[in-house]
């Protein structure tokens, strides 16, 4: 039997939903945590793993615009959280155990990081994300051990931070993701203050967004907004204000984490449970 398609739409877009989609290796492989996709329309899926006790299996697989599977690396992460994709292609993928945000080439050749691996604290606790400013300044959030959230410049060095644990403005209890608008405000989901708050470049407190039960990530979207997806479960886009555009329950249980792709505008939803990606396709 063929299932009906199922549709959402965000405002006045409408989407297809497709799932699972991706020759992805769902069974053995660890659990799909996140997706990020690069300027051409490789799709980046994050496979998280419990190095003690899995085997030892990419991190990372690369899937075609298409789905088609074209490669698959990582095996050296051993807690794949979040993955981002720098706009000059490389991958940095956020291992939350070991403490550290490894940089690797497209192909998968580590070329360096963030953090320093196993040294809790220094200065990453158990990291969840991270963004690129327009400027190419990264940030982390930091995350399920600390309540941070870390500046570095585009080279890496430290240029300082803000949060503390708390529920008042700037204070956090996991932030979980982290994005950077095209006008430098950064975006934080403070997970378990089910809010997301909202800051200038150098953490001045702005906005909090409070319509929203644990929000799991936040991503860029068009004409400057934004998206959000949380555990109720849905997806949320924003404008460049922050004022809600439209919503839509896209997964079974939650996605925890996502991507847009501004070149086809087709939304990436990687589901942990059940195991899969799902795509939105704009119709």
């Amino acid at each position: 039997m063929v299932a009906e398609p199922l549709f959402v739409a965000l405002g006045a877009q409408r989407y297809r939903i497709e799932r699972p989609w991706g020759d992805l290796p769902v069974d053995g492989a660890g659990r799909i945590s996140d997706v990020a996709c690069d300027a051409s329309g490789l799709v980046y899926v994050q496979f998280r793993r419990d190095s003690y006790a899995d085997s030892s299996t990419p991190g990372i697989v690369v899937l075609s615009p298409d789905g088609s599977r074209l490669a698959a690396w990582g095996e050296s992460v051993q807690d794949g959280h979040m993955v981002t994709v720098h706009p000059d292609g490389r991958v940095f993928v956020v291992d939350r155990d070991a403490h550290e945000i490894v940089i690797f080439s497209p192909t998968g050749e580590r070329l360096g990081g963030l953090g320093t691996r196993h040294g809790p604290g220094a200065p990453f606790n158990a990291p969840c994300d991270v963004a690129f400013a327009p400027n190419g300044e990264i940030y982390v959030a930091d995350g399920y051990a600390n309540a941070r959230i870390h500046r570095f410049d585009a080279k890496g060095m430290p240029l300082g931070g803000w949060g503390r644990p708390g529920r008042g403005p700037g204070e956090f209890c996991t932030p979980h993701s982290i994005w950077v608008l095209a006008d430098g405000r950064v975006l934080v989901c403070d997970r378990d203050n089910s809010r997301l708050q909202a800051f200038t470049a150098d953490g001045r407190h702005l906005f909090d967004i409070t319509d929203t039960h644990k929000p799991m990530d936040v991503h860029g979207g068009p004409d400057g907004g934004f998206y959000v997806t949380d555990q109720v479960p849905r997806l949320s886009l924003f404008d460049v204000a922050g004022t809600l555009v439209g919503r839509c329950r896209p997964v079974l249980n939650g996605a925890h984490g996502m991507w847009w792709d501004p070149r086809s505008g087709v939304i990436y939803q990687s589901e942990q449970n059940p195991n899969r990606l799902t795509r939105l396709v704009p119709v």
